[in-house]
């Protein structure tokens, strides 16, 4: 059991995975224990794009998940545990989840009603009303065989094992929380496995114990506020690489059977996490590391601590998907028209800020040749900011480094680089958007900046020159065809970001 839990006296009993007698639960409350005076919690908060994600009435502090998998048959038992505050007088509240069948739901160790509605709504009604306020727990049961989605959440792997990624969604199915990015929590994590199989998670791996019928219990701790989709679990025979950095950060990195050629990649991340860090401040998290699975995936993912490598993973990849710890788990959307913050920032910093770095290339230079190529690629239809649902991975991974750098070459580097580093750091474990980011940036400087602003980030065409050739870009615009200092560098990545 979580120590989290136990610190709050909500949880009665061991963590074992027990079967549970399904059923509907106690009555609901009435208005002798305060259901009058109570209203259920919304069962969304209204994301532009997604409306019905996360859930109104309470705050989520911990999630404790403890799950046994049988990768033969992708059957998956769980207990979930999600330790909670209310945030109004309620008489029922919305979980996210679309995993396998419900068996029991439980509010402070007594029995509640239960119903599954929509794509991923478990409404809770309690047997009694919980004050705002209040702490509590609501622990679920579930069992049954986790589909395969195939990139969107739970996803097999070729030798039979799993694990957990996709984005906006990916957490609903395997466990239930409240699946916003505006409720970030703890999480706690045993899974139980064959012997034969190793497990991956998010944070530090606490404990490794036997269990019955020639399996193990693998534990891992997440004492950083996670949101749902960075959260991860991965089961597979695999290699492991332990390494350090200077400070000593632990870097654990997992590999599947037919991805253990990519251990020289991951053995640059050190480097890779201080070159990051001399940009956007101390690395946010007590762990790092990787997890290379050999499915066949489109995209690769910052899983939080660490990030989801796809097989044609490359170290541009690796660059960005560690530059996502600062931008997008540590500093995460308030919205998902907010993406810019996450993808922008990752693109700039492997796609331009790398091969200026470490590679000693001119950064105007590879600019000026993705500029060259814009029009034909069509990046000016989709604005930065707010690009619609459905696209939000789209030209924020080729616009967004275009516009960081305009951006810097506008206000200057002592200003640009003060400004994302105050503002990664002031916003650590938090929420960010759009129009802060502006706001923040035009605190820095005296320039006017909201002529830039408007046509970076939400027009649909091409910004006039003024904005995109600032700070003297536009001198030699021709140096943008080139050829590079090396072959390396012609052949470096720019605009794909994490996806293929």
């Amino acid at each position: 059991m979580s120590s989290f839990l136990i610190a709050l006296g909500l949880i009665v009993g061991g963590s074992s995975i027990a079967a549970a007698a399904p059923g509907e639960g106690a009555p609901p409350p009435d208005a002798a224990n305060g259901a009058a005076a109570a209203d259920p919690g919304s069962d969304g908060l209204g994301d532009p794009y997604y409306p019905k994600d996360g859930n109104g009435g309470y705050d989520a502090l911990h999630y404790d998940i403890a799950i046994d998998y049988d990768p033969p048959s992708h059957r998956l038992t769980g207990k979930t545990t999600v330790a909670a505050r209310a945030t109004q007088n309620l008489s029922s509240f919305n979980l996210d989840y679309a995993g396998p069948a419900v068996k029991s739901v439980a509010v402070n160790g007594q029995t509640a009603r239960f119903q599954r509605t929509g794509e991923h709504e478990l409404v809770v009604t309690p047997s009694a009303a919980l004050p705002k306020g209040q702490p509590f727990a609501v622990t679920v049961d579930y069992s049954g065989v986790a589909a395969d989605t195939k990139g969107n959440g739970w996803t097999y792997s070729p030798s039979g094992g799993a694990f957990a990624a996709g984005e906006p969604h990916s957490a609903t199915t395997w466990f239930p929380l409240n699946d916003t990015p505006l409720d970030k929590a703890t999480m706690s994590l045993r899974a139980t496995v064959p012997k034969a199989w190793g497990v991956a998670s998010n944070g530090k791996q606490v404990s490794d114990t036997p269990a019955a019928n020639g399996k193990h219990t693998v534990a891992w701790e997440a004492k950083d506020p996670i949101v749902g989709y960075l959260a991860t679990i991965a089961i597979e025979k695999f290699t492991k690489l332990s390494q350090k950095r200077a400070d000593g950060t632990p870097l654990e990195s997992f590999f599947a059977p037919n991805a253990v050629q990519k251990q020289s990649l991951e053995k640059q991340v050190p480097k890779v996490l201080d070159f990051e860090e001399q940009l956007y401040g101390k690395y946010p998290f007590e762990s790092g590391g990787g997890i290379y699975v050999d499915t066949d995936l489109q995209f690769s993912l910052e899983t939080q601590t660490r990030p989801i490598y796809a097989p044609w993973v490359d170290l541009n990849t690796v660059i960005h998907e560690n530059a996502h710890q600062w931008w997008g788990d540590s500093v995460s959307v308030k919205q998902w028209k907010d993406v810019c913050l996450n993808e922008c920032f990752a693109s700039y910093t492997a796609d331009i800020m790398y091969p200026e770095r470490i590679g000693k290339q001119d950064p105007d230079k590879i600019y000026l040749k993705a500029l060259s190529t814009a029009d034909q690629r069509g990046i000016w239809a989709t604005p930065l900011y707010d690009p619609g649902v459905g696209k939000e991975f789209t030209t924020v991974y080729s616009r967004g480094p275009l516009f960081l750098h305009a951006l810097r070459r506008t206000v200057g580097d002592a200003v640009f680089f003060a400004a994302v580093r105050d503002f990664a750091q002031s916003h650590k474990n938090g929420n960010a958007s759009i129009p802060e980011f502006r706001q923040f940036v035009q605190s820095r400087t005296s320039k006017k900046l909201d002529g830039f602003f408007d046509a970076w980030l939400n027009g649909k065409k091409r910004p006039a020159d003024e904005y995109l050739y600032p700070g003297g870009i536009g001198d030699n615009k021709d140096r943008g065809l080139e050829a590079p200092q090396s072959e390396e560098w012609a052949n470096w990545p720019f605009g794909q970001g994490g996806r293929r």
